[in-house]
């Protein structure tokens, strides 16, 4: 089992990156949060890891945090909820503000998570709350280790910005449409991939 690894980001495609460890480049799912906290670099980054397996695949997501990818498990452990609906959560919200919205019962942040209905959202405030109610110490910003690298290489640029946005939003579950209209609004010249993405998400909660 695949529990944490430290390499160098060498490909980026939103909600996904190709982290490489000694030669070899694992294909990584990261919620956006996640995401977001990657090197613009070739600096080492270390990714807190969940592997799952399928009878004919497998898959890895990795977290900035170890707390993140404990509370990606707790997600998981919540019934109805795959590890696509878990990413999809923690990328329209960080995690301390779904630990958040379960301690407050918001129903109406839930909601917006697509593929969350009002009755899949409050069976989860009801499961999580009960899941999250031991947890302490929680940290206000989700940080990882991070290394210099000697590795040469080169990030490869997005080669346009809009597109990435609007793929990653419908792989976190987004209808075509709404991503398509909400990427429209927010972006703005200059912006990368990420910048539009994390803007977007907000303007949906």
């Amino acid at each position: 089992m695949i529990v944490r690894l430290t390499g160098v980001v060498i490909e980026k495609t939103p909600p996904q990156c190709v982290l490489e460890v000694n030669g070899v480049g694992y294909e990584v799912n990261l919620p956006m949060t996640s995401f977001y906290n990657l090197p613009q670099d070739d600096s080492a980054t270390t990714l807190f890891m969940h592997q799952v397996f399928r009878e004919d695949s497998q898959a890895l997501y990795g977290f900035h945090a170890k707390f993140e990818r404990d509370l990606f498990r707790e997600l998981l452990k919540a019934n109805g909820v795959g590890p696509k609906l878990a990413l999809a959560i923690l990328s329209a919200m960080s995690g301390e503000d779904f630990i958040w919205a379960v301690n407050q019962a918001d129903i109406s942040r839930i909601v917006k998570v697509p593929g969350v209905g009002k009755k899949t959202a409050e069976r989860l405030l009801l499961e999580m709350s009960d899941r999250l109610k031991n947890w302490r110490d929680i940290p206000a910003t989700p940080t990882a280790d991070s290394q210099a690298s000697n590795m040469d290489m080169v990030l490869e640029p997005a080669t346009n910005p809009v597109n990435d946005a609007v793929d990653a939003l419908i792989a976190l579950g987004y209808k075509a449409n709404q991503a398509e209209t909400t990427v429209k609004k927010v972006a703005k010249v200059g912006m990368t991939s990420e910048a539009i993405i994390k803007d977007a998400l907000k303007a949906m909660l």
